[in-house]
């Protein structure tokens, strides 16, 4: 059984989301207030967090920042009010993989979670050759064995959804990918969640493969989707 820490102080989205759970077979353990919910992370094992920004004492984004010094395995996903392009960025600069804006439906949110584990779960398989797992283009090479990716021979920390994107993207190189083939392939949904999450975490993989090189390498076919290429 999946234990899932939920961390929010909205009753009614609590009583939603930890019925909903429960129902699908997972042990939720529930924080009303940022340190509270802290506290419980350092104390207990936990699969995945879910997180509501807005929080009593010390808020998400905090928690968030917290849990990353000591774990940069778990999956985090964010609950917010706060739909914009800027706000969320924010949230994932913290280092969180996911995000919802509330409301949602239970749907989406059992889908986000499923998604999440199943690539923390494949993440911790080791392949048996490494060359065959790292892929180059230009000055950018991505190791899938040790996960790691360095731009022009510098190391670029990535959170683990930016990491799928960018694989994704390096493995398909010079091939336009549309939105729904990226929602599909990144967040593992064939359906549309109603949300601009694929641009997001494109502009955001943007600002840490990109902003400090002279190459550019993802670009916007306008009307299409993206592409890794090294010309634009």
């Amino acid at each position: 059984m999946k234990k899932i820490l939920l961390v929010e102080d909205e009753m009614h989205v609590v009583s939603f989301i930890k019925k909903g759970l429960t129902e699908e077979g997972f042990d939720v353990t529930v924080a009303f207030d940022g340190n509270t919910g802290l506290q419980l992370f350092y104390d207990n094992q936990f699969d995945l967090i879910i997180l509501d920004i807005m929080l009593p004492d010390k808020n998400g984004l905090e928690v968030c920042k917290d849990v990353r010094k000591v774990n940069n395995n778990i999956p985090v996903l964010f609950l917010t009010a706060l739909g914009t392009s800027e706000n969320i960025v924010l949230g994932l600069e913290t280092g969180a993989d996911d995000y919802l804006v509330k409301p949602f439906k239970f749907i989406e949110l059992l889908a986000r979670i499923r998604t999440l584990l199943r690539r923390t779960e494949a993440g911790g398989a080791i392949p048996e050759i490494q060359e065959d797992h790292i892929y180059r283009y230009a000055d950018l090479e991505v190791n899938d064995y040790s996960k790691e990716v360095v731009r022009d021979n510098k190391p670029v920390s990535l959170t683990s959804t930016e990491y799928k994107l960018l694989l994704y993207f390096i493995k398909n190189k010079n091939k336009v990918l549309s939105r729904t083939d990226i929602l599909e392939e990144v967040w593992g949904v064939n359906f549309d969640i109603g949300t601009n999450v694929v641009d997001v975490y494109v502009n955001y993989l943007r600002k840490k493969i990109d902003t400090y090189a002279d190459q550019k390498l993802i670009h916007t076919v306008i009307g299409m989707g993206y592409v890794l290429k090294d010309n634009g």
